[in-house]
């Protein structure tokens, strides 16, 4: 169902809903008021009927009279006295042939709470009881002016129910269709963005309200994607480059090697270039691949404790064989007696590529080929210095580290594919984690990895 349909009818449905209670209220107010009112007439023509038969000088022809003149105008008014032995001693009727008939209970109750209210058919009676001498007068009509007024007064209030009704429908169409109308122009802005035009923006104007909102996350997500896009494009075409480039070089090796016949020396010195190439190629691959799985989400990874110095010992291991030349000195001071501090919920060979990244980027770089790690335990998190006492890395380079095959300027004279700090920011991320960077140039640089204790 489409919501402007929806909003029509919640809003038809609330109206109606305090349209009928408003209606109910004024019938039973109107429907109460004409009872006290035909109440009190009765029972002030039956106090009148019981004044004149407590007079000495009674007359039954003269409150006969008195009973067939009364002003107000009802029909089938009946009057009837009991005396207290419950005998009929006065009467009097507009219809003699429909008599009423009065149960002993009813005088019974007249005479104990001094008047009685109730329905006989369609006339409305009253029975007052007269404490002078005990008797009971009974007063009854028909309310043919009240009644007729109840019924006009229910078909007034059906009428405006179900005309109120008619009204809020097309009213809370209309009004939801003015109140949708922000939400049609922002999906047909959104209808005209796509992949080549990402740097379209939804229009949002100046009111502050809760479209306007809306639209500012729209364009705050547009941003995010083009500038996914932009990296994933850089990734793609970087990727291509790097691939292509020994393809290139292996298919013109092969391709001069078979212009001409050479002997076995020759051809050993080709194959050992071709070898070269090819593991430079399988090192990329690897290394897009690990990029890859570190980029998905931490859902289809398999989670576990790990202990973070654990994993550092592992990369002190590790350095040197690499390269003969790098070494690390750890700092592990104010370890916690409480070994559960030092673990974080992760995938081990993840942190330990993204450690190791780093770490070999700070060997690779240091003017001795040394990486200083420092660990250090918080309550609420664990943090992994790195520092390196290199050339250190420009203000404006800074932003730029953990983009995928992103080099700085010192980075060129080195061999590397300009992954690795991509590659450690991700995995750190899929963490929950973040690194960050202190630099000053020709002087050193400092990785802090900050990782969630017991976090998973």
């Amino acid at each position: 169902m489409p919501v402007r349909i929806r909003i029509t009818l919640l809003f038809t449905v609330a109206v109606f809903a305090i349209l009928f209670l408003l209606c109910s209220v004024i019938y039973y107010v109107s429907y109460n008021n004409r009872i006290e009112l035909i109440k009190a007439r009765l029972a002030n023509r039956a106090a009148n009927t019981a004044g004149l038969l407590n007079k000495s000088a009674f007359n039954n022809e003269l409150v006969q009279k008195v009973d067939s003149t009364t002003a107000f105008q009802f029909r089938d008014k009946e009057t009837q006295v009991y005396d207290k032995s419950n005998h009929v001693i006065y009467s009097f009727s507009d219809n003699p042939g429909d008599r009423l008939t009065v149960d002993e209970k009813v005088l019974r109750d007249a005479r104990n709470s001094g008047s009685v209210y109730f329905l006989k058919g369609k006339r409305e009676v009253v029975a007052l009881h007269s404490p002078e001498n005990d008797h009971v007068v009974v007063s009854a009509t028909y309310d043919e002016a009240g009644r007729k007024y109840l019924s006009q007064l229910k078909a007034i209030l059906l009428l405006s129910l179900l005309g109120g009704t008619v009204v809020s429908f097309f009213v809370g169409y209309f009004v939801s269709g003015r109140l949708l109308l922000p939400i049609k122009k922002i999906a047909d802005d959104v209808n005209e963005i796509s992949a080549k035009n990402l740097n379209r923006r939804i229009k949002t104007g100046t009111s502050g309200d809760e479209w306007f909102y809306l639209g500012e996350t729209l364009n705050s997500l547009l941003n995010r994607l083009q500038e996914s896009f932009e990296v994933q494009r850089r990734f793609i075409s970087n990727a291509s480059h790097e691939l292509s480039t020994p393809l290139t070089s292996v298919s013109n090796q092969l391709e001069v090697s078979l212009q001409r016949n050479r002997d076995a020396e020759e051809y050993r010195n080709v194959m050992r270039s071709v070898q070269q190439d090819v593991l430079h190629m399988s090192k990329l691959t690897q290394t897009l691949l690990e990029f890859a799985k570190a980029a998905g989400s931490a859902g289809g990874l398999e989670i576990e404790p790990v202990r973070v110095d654990e994993i550092i010992l592992q990369v002190v291991n590790e350095m040197p064989k690499v390269d003969g030349r790098y070494s690390v000195k750890i700092d592990f001071e104010d370890m916690p007696a409480d070994e559960d501090h030092l673990l974080v919920f992760g995938n081990g060979e993840l942190l330990l590529t993204a450690i190791k990244n780093i770490v070999l980027n700070a060997c690779k770089y240091s003017t001795n080929n040394q990486a200083i790690v420092a660990l250090r335990v918080k309550p609420e998190e664990i943090i992994i210095e790195i520092t390196d006492d290199g050339p250190g890395i420009s203000p404006d380079e800074l932003e730029y580290i953990f983009q995928p095959f992103y080099r700085t300027a010192s980075a060129s004279v080195q061999q590397g594919f300009g992954l690795g700090l991509s590659l450690a920011n991700q995995i750190v991320k899929l963490h929950k984690g973040f690194i960050y960077v202190r630099s000053t140039q020709h002087s050193n640089t400092t990785f802090m990895i900050i990782l969630p204790v017991n976090s998973k």
